[in-house]
């Protein structure tokens, strides 16, 4: 359900490679947890753990304080699949519904991608007892493994893929974006109904200088193999890897024919569905991003080529899978890029009936909308609303930067906004902190707890919908543009009070800084919150200086479409 990023250093102003993430997860858990470095003794084990969305997301004594389980019974759900070894040591990282950064600055993105074979989990002890092989690996999990073994970004894909042939995968199809300082890559990933080739992986390195997203589908395309003597891509050809089961997987389902495609394989049309949920679920979120990083390559937001059946358009080949920017960004574009509802073009949300009478851009799902997690289920073609970038139900978004040249204890930035990234502040956390804010540490949307900042900024969202245009535009925007612009200045002055100073110094300069930032920021937004119920109340606008309320009404634009012109003008009777 999510819009996922890289930008390599080449394309960013300062240099910094990022990697971004909007969990777009329904109200799911919204915590942030920081999972802490362990030692472990020799043959010490694992637990794998079934995939989980709803808080908690994890109950376990493994993974610090922020999972530990309250008293009583753990879950069925939280039993776990299998395990693997251990080993003798694991880095600290941000969690979230998947990894997000280690310590070490590895990163990772995520989006769920509809496959023609989305098999449940096997657990080592159902695998016994059927005689088949296990699929105890999603995402959520190769995520957190990776980001607790893994300091570069290539060893993470060479070991996310051995651990899915060995271990097996199940549920969706899914993308991880990994990367490091230096390096990024798509790794994309398939469970096969086959008992040997059971599950498939690709992943193809984005190059230095360009920007890739992916929306709700896989965005690899050919896979070329590397041992036999085939044919090419022209020009410089992509660096890929990809899983040993791939190409005799799927000739032995008669997935892939290599006589149909002479020298590669097509990824996405071989193992998928295509779009997510609707025609241009996906694709439209893929152009817009790169149309907005690059509008000079006047790319279409219609898809027409790479196809000949029009149910066939989510295979389209219109957008390349990856481009420079027409310059290199800013993050507050970055920033931006999350908080868009196609505004200015055709397919602008906040204009029109749907958007009511102060330009909402938010489309609620309903009996009529195709399930929103269906990913491999039936289209649902009778209409649909278009998909921003910015949606209603995101849990959290994400920018994580590694920064050159700067201090090591403020090199890597996770900026973590709560809710949903149109309204919600980014506030900067660094990767070697101790500890994160108890605030943020709290997400359980079906309990209201102020104390939470997931509730704070999700308050302030929903209430924007009583006049969403004028209370983003006059309250929301500027406030949130002074405090992120406020955390970028703590920024640089923690590298300038980080630098020739002690590492533990150092971090414990930098937990307390940002960590006295974001509950500042959260107060702000409380504040906010409890302006907004006075200034808006009954429809009106009610400012705290001294000036009477004064009427908003509606635009004449929304008038003609209602039937306020047949209302009572006159004592004649209406014929």
């Amino acid at each position: 359900m999510c819009t996922t990023l890289i930008i390599t250093k080449g394309a960013m102003a300062d240099g910094s490679m990022v990697v971004t993430h909007s969990d777009d997860d329904e109200l799911g858990d919204q915590t942030l947890i920081r999972v802490p470095a362990q030692d472990h003794a020799p043959g010490a084990t694992r637990d794998i753990l079934r995939e989980h969305y709803l808080h908690p997301r994890i109950v376990s004594s493994e993974r610090g304080p922020g999972y530990q389980p309250a008293p009583g019974t753990v879950p069925s759900w939280a039993l776990p699949l299998g395990s693997i070894a251990q080993p003798a040591h694991t880095y600290a990282y941000f969690d979230g519904n998947y990894a997000i950064m280690n310590e070490h600055n590895l990163m990772i993105g995520e989006c769920t991608n509809g496959t023609k074979y989305e098999p449940e989990a096997v657990s080592v002890a159902e695998a016994q007892e059927r005689g088949i092989h296990v699929r105890l690996l999603y995402s959520q999990e190769l995520s957190r493994i990776a980001l607790e073994r893994c300091v570069s970004a290539r060893d993470a894909v060479v070991m996310m893929g051995e651990l899915i042939e060995e271990y097996g995968l199940y549920s969706t199809g899914e993308t991880l974006l990994v990367a490091d300082e230096d390096e990024a890559w798509v790794f994309e990933m398939c469970a096969l109904p086959d008992d040997i080739y059971h599950s498939a992986w690709v992943a193809q390195q984005v190059p230095d200088g360009e920007i890739f997203v992916a929306a709700n589908e896989f965005r690899i395309r050919g896979v070329w193999p590397t041992d036999a003597d085939l044919p090419v891509p022209p020009g410089k050809p992509p660096v890929q890897l990809y899983s040993k089961f791939l190409f005799p997987g799927l000739e032995r389902l008669g997935w892939w024919d290599q006589s149909s495609t002479p020298g590669f394989l097509d990824w996405l049309p071989a193992v998928s569905a295509g779009e997510y949920n609707h025609p241009y679920y996906s694709l439209r979120r893929v152009w817009r991003v790169l149309d907005r990083v690059n509008p000079d390559l006047a790319l279409s937001p219609w898809v027409t080529r790479g196809y000949s059946d029009p149910a066939d358009g989510g295979y389209a080949t219109d957008y390349p899978f990856s481009i420079r920017p027409a310059r290199p960004l800013q993050l507050e574009e970055v920033f931006d890029l999350y908080r868009d509802h196609y505004e200015g073009t055709q397919f602008d949300l906040t204009r029109g009936i749907a958007a009511g009478p102060y330009g909402d851009p938010h489309r609620f799902a309903g009996p009529y909308d195709g399930a929103q997690n269906d990913v491999g289920g039936q289209l649902h073609r009778s209409g649909a609303w278009e998909r921003p970038v910015s949606v209603f139900y995101q849990g959290y978004t994400y920018v994580n930067q590694i920064r050159p040249g700067v201090p090591e204890a403020n090199k890597g930035l996770c900026w973590f906004g709560p809710d949903v990234s149109k309204t919600t502040c980014f506030v900067p956390f660094s990767s070697k902190m101790a500890s994160l804010p108890v605030e943020y540490q709290k997400g359980n949307p079906q309990s209201y707890d102020r104390t939470s900042a997931w509730w704070a900024f999700d308050f302030v969202a929903n209430w924007a919908r009583l006049n969403y245009e004028r209370m983003t535009r006059v309250d929301i925007t500027p406030l949130q543009r002074h405090l992120e612009r406020e955390g970028a200045r703590l920024v640089t002055s923690c590298d300038a009070a980080c630098a020739g100073t002690g590492d533990a110094t150092d971090l414990v300069h930098v937990t307390k800084s940002y960590s006295e930032h974001a509950q500042s920021v959260l107060e702000s937004w409380h504040d906010l919150g409890d302006r907004l119920i006075a200034k808006y109340s009954d429809g009106y606008s009610n400012p705290d200086d001294g000036v009477s309320p004064h009427a908003v009404g509606y635009s004449a634009e929304w008038l003609a479409l209602t039937d306020y012109r047949d209302g009572p003008v006159s004592y004649g009777m209406r014929l």
